[in-house]
Parts: structure tokens; C-alpha cells; sequence
């Protein structure tokens, strides 16, 4: 066989392997908690043209809005799958592998085969891009549409059409409403901006191609800015302290954040476990690796990813959030095409495969072994959910409806989107109205009468009717002392 021929049945490998790893025991496996539940919910009345939201969900960082985009994305899944919520999974799930393999592509187009194809092995077993395709989540599809964003912006860049503007901008637009972490793409985004005006030294011919991406990109994030001018700029504001003020830091200085920051993402890109200081010597020897890389090949393409790594590690240092994986979305991939890009800068063609095969294979290795779902048995959460909300048919006489969970810190989510999808009229979380009924969800041992949680000491003459228990969980009916039976 030829060397292309061997590319591609590899190329096609890799990419069965990620079907395998996105769809191999899903429903077992899929994350259905409150925040799915709340979502799902959502999506349910797009799909039954219920209500069309105009905002996204708030980030568990700083409590910054989201933009709608990722909701009208995935709800035609849900629709697909009669409701049940698997289906937005399956639509993260199929996007991802989408993602992957157009960035592969890109990736073939912009630097070479060989790299192409190590940045789709290093993609496809990844562990934290195959977790987070495995459930519904908006900054599940980051990584994505970040990569996609660079890669659009450089064909444009490179050459400016007004098409090429207006998918630009719209992509970039889609990624900050996925996450807020999106927006530090705008940094190496201008950079690379001012460098090409700098080349061309004039704007004139290129104007109707600026303003055609400037408008593309207003568009597509316009429901954060219309939420902003009606909300006194409210979003502008959290996310302006989130970076002034640290976040969530408890104190800790800059460096200290950086040095967790750049840990974290070797930690979740690698899965290794390393001490701070081999993670930054590691890093220093793949932003080497990058920047040797771009001056053989000359692909500014690699220079743009190089950056965006580098300039998004020092923006997240600002904050003082958890480092958590998702975080990372915006440069897992732009991560792993720098370190691809090693192959380009050995010469001899056996080195170049020992090597290779030596990285990918200790990176199989660590990989495999922290993808749970290849040998552990699920929780099957959209299962416990529907019968949660199966059971209460025989009990639930009057309503509307309020339902609680224990503990506290968890919501309910997932019962209330089965609730709902079975015409219970089920009051919001928040409501002050008074319910017929108040059904409590305990997953510990609780005092469903006389705890202090609002909604409970709101219930006014509160008298417990009936408890049941139903897959692991204990549920308690509280009803008016002056209810009749």
C-alpha cells in the first residue's frame, strides 16, 4: 500500500473509534442530574413552541448568562427521541464526532497528513473530550467550535471574502455564547488581526469583508447583548469582576493561579499526575515544540493555535474557579495540534515513527485506563429519574404541585422534566404560591416536616399524608392540615 492509502484506513480507524467511545453504553451512562433536567425542560417547550428563550443558563462560576444558542441546537434531538432525554446526548454526541473530524481536516489542509493524524488520535482518545460528548451540556461543544472559529478565522485572515466574514463571526459569536471562557479567543483573534493590517497597510479593499464578519458576529451574540441593555449590564459586570477580582479566589496570588492553571490542563489534556513544576517544564518544552514548528512549516495556522494556548492560560489565571476540565474547552484542541505538530520537526522517518508510536501509545495508555465506562456498570440516571416521577401517579390528588430535594445543595431537576412531559402542574422552584401539595425528595435521611429549607417552612399547616421509597430515594407527601381526603 501507499503511504496515502495507509493514512486513510488509519484516518478511518481512529474515527470509528470515536463512534465506539461517544455511543458504547450510553443510556447506562448518561449524565441526567438537575442541570440536564432544567435543560431538558427548556428544550421540551421550544419543541412544543411552549416558550423560545431569549437567554441561556447561568455559569456555576460568577453567574454569568449564557447565550439560547446551544438550547435551539440540541432540541430537535429531543424531539427526535419522543422527549426522552437521551437525545440531546445522542446530538452531543454525533456533533462531537463531527467537530473532530472537520478539525481533522482542517488540520490535514493547514499543516500535513502525518500531524493530521496524530492530532486525530490524540482526539480520539482523549478522555476529556470523549467524557464530555457523552452527556448534554452547553460547554460540551466548545472545544469545537473553538477550533473551528481559529480555523475560519485563518482561511479568512488569509484571504478576506465577505463570506468567509460572516462564518467567522458567527462562529465566534456560537462559542462565547457556549461558555464566557470563549471570549478569550478575541485576544489572539486581534492579534493576528493588527499583524495582518501591518502586512497589507491598507484596509480599503478588505472593508466590506470586516464589517460583513463584525456584523455575523453581532448577530450571533446579540441575545447577551439585548440581555445586557435590558438588565443594566448585568453580564458585563459579573464577568468584569470575575476577572478584577479573582473569581471564587480565596487569596491566592496570580502566579499561584497560573501555576494551577497550566497544572490543571496538563493534568486533564495528558492525564497524568505530575507536580506543578514538571507540568511547567512541560509546557515550556511543547510552546518550544509550537513555536519551532511554525518557523520550519511556516503555518500560521500553528502560530494562531500556539497563542491562543498561551493567552487563554494566562486570562483563566485570572480567575480563581476550580480547574475544572470543561474549562479547558476553548484550547484542548489548539493543545493537542501544537504537540502533533512534534512529528513535523524530526527528520529521519524512523525516529519520527518510534517516537510517534512511543507518545500515542503511553497516551492510549493513560487515557483508556480513566474511561470508566469500559469497565464499570452505569447509574443509569434517566431511568431513576422517570421511575421517581413514575410513582407519583398513585399518590399526587390535588394541585399544583411543589417538589424539594435533600440535600440541599442538589436540585430537582431531572424529576421535574418527567413530571412535566406527564401534564403535572408542577410550580416553579422559586414560586411563592402556596402548592396543594409538597413532595419531598430525600436521597439521605431527612425531617421532611421540620426542616428549614423555604419552601418547607412555607407550606402553611402542614400535615404528612403518606411516604413511599422508590429507587434508592424516600419521598414524603406533605399536604394542608386542612386539606380533605
Amino acid at each position: 500500500m501507499n503511504k496515502k492509502s495507509l493514512f486513510t484506513i488509519a484516518a478511518t480507524i481512529l474515527i470509528s473509534l470515536l463512534f465506539f467511545f461517544r455511543f458504547y453504553k450510553l443510556y447506562e451512562f448518561v449524565t441526567f442530574l438537575s442541570d440536564q433536567g432544567r435543560d431538558a425542560i427548556i428544550l421540551k417547550r421550544i419543541i412544543t413552541f411552549e416558550h423560545f428563550p431569549a437567554i441561556g443558563a447561568p455559569s456555576s462560576v460568577g453567574q454569568v448568562y449564557l447565550g439560547p444558542f446551544y438550547y435551539y441546537l440540541v432540541a430537535p434531538f429531543l424531539g427526535l427521541f419522543n422527549f426522552d432525554p437521551v437525545g440531546p446526548t445522542i446530538g452531543v454526541a454525533i456533533l462531537s464526532i463531527v467537530g473532530i473530524f472537520v478539525a481533522y481536516l482542517a488540520v490535514k489542509k493547514e499543516v500535513s497528513p502525518a500531524v493530521a493524524l496524530i492530532f486525530l488520535a490524540f482526539s480520539t482518545f482523549s478522555t476529556i473530550l470523549t467524557e464530555y460528548s457523552r452527556f448534554s451540556w452547553n460547554p460540551n461543544l466548545l472545544p469545537y467550535f473553538s477550533f473551528m472559529t481559529l480555523f475560519f478565522f485563518h482561511q479568512w485572515l488569509e484571504k478576506p471574502t465577505v463570506r468567509g466574514g460572516i462564518i467567522f463571526g458567527a462562529l465566534l459569536g456560537f462559542s462565547i455564547q457556549l461558555h464566557y471562557l470563549g471570549a478569550l479567543l478575541g485576544v489572539p483573534i486581534a492579534l493576528f488581526i493588527l499583524w495582518k493590517l501591518v502586512e497589507i497597510r491598507s484596509i480599503k479593499k478588505h472593508v466590506k469583508s470586516f464589517i460583513a464578519a463584525g456584523i455575523s458576529f453581532l448577530i450571533t451574540i446579540s441575545p447577551l447583548l439585548i440581555f445586557d441593555l435590558r438588565h443594566y449590564f448585568l453580564n458585563f459586570r459579573q464577568f468584569y469582576k470575575l476577572f478584577t477580582e479573582g473569581g471564587l479566589s480565596s487569596g491566592s496570588s496570580y502566579f499561584s493561579r497560573l501555576n494551577e492553571t497550566i497544572h490543571g490542563l496538563m493534568q486533564h489534556s495528558f492525564q497524568i499526575s505530575t507536580s506543578p513544576l514538571v507540568s511547567i517544564v512541560l509546557l515550556l518544552a511543547i510552546v518550544i515544540i509550537g513555536y519551532l514548528a511554525y518557523k520550519k512549516t511556516q503555518s500560521k495556522f500553528i502560530l494562531l493555535n500556539l497563542l491562543n494556548v498561551i493567552i487563554f492560560l494566562i486570562g483563566f489565571a485570572l480567575l480563581g474557579s476550580e480547574r475544572i476540565p470543561h474549562y479547558y474547552g476553548p484550547v484542548i484542541l489548539s493543545f493537542y495540534l501544537i504537540c502533533s505538530s512534534l512529528y513535523a520537526l524530526i527528520q529521519h522517518i524512523k525516529i519520527k515513527i518510534f517516537i510517534v508510536a512511543i507518545i500515542i501509545a503511553t497516551f492510549v495508555f493513560l487515557n483508556i485506563s480513566n474511561m470508566y465506562f469500559l469497565f464499570t456498570d452505569g447509574n443509569n440516571q434517566i431511568s431513576h429519574a422517570r421511575k421517581v416521577a413514575d410513582s407519583f401517579e398513585k399518590y399526587v390528588q390535588k394541585q399544583p404541585i411543589q417538589t424539594v430535594v435533600f440535600p440541599h445543595f442538589e436540585s430537582d431537576g431531572q424529576y421535574r422534566y418527567f413530571l412535566e412531559i406527564r401534564s403535572y402542574d408542577i410550580l416553579p422552584a422559586d414560586s411563592s404560591t402556596q402548592p396543594e401539595e409538597l413532595y419531598i425528595i430525600c436521597r439521605e435521611e431527612c425531617n421532611p416536616t421540620g426542616d428549614g429549607q423555604w419552601q418547607i417552612a412555607a407550606f402553611t399547616d402542614k400535615h404528612l399524608e403518606t411516604q413511599w421509597k422508590v429507587d434508592g430515594v424516600t419521598i414524603y407527601k406533605i399536604i394542608h392540615n386542612n386539606t380533605e381526603p
